[in-house]
């Protein structure tokens, strides 16, 4: 698996997953919250299995290899 997330993608990602955790765990969203672990995961290990389906990435070093 080759990194194709950059660092401002995973921020961004971690943010949004520990949110959507963090109000499922609270009760303030439903179920669906839980959904969070997907973008918290995938900032975490820098990987997005979509993005590569797709042919994109917002990772520079793997961008440059194009």
């Amino acid at each position: 698996m080759q990194k194709n997330a950059g660092s401002l993608d995973r921020l961004a990602r971690i943010v949004i997953g520990i949110v959507l955790i963090a109000l499922a765990a609270t009760h303030q969203v439903g179920i669906w919250g839980w959904i969070g672990v997907i973008p918290l995961v995938t900032g975490l290990i820098g990987y997005c299995p979509l993005y590569r389906v797709f042919g994109f990435s917002t990772c520079p070093i793997t961008r440059q290899g194009r």
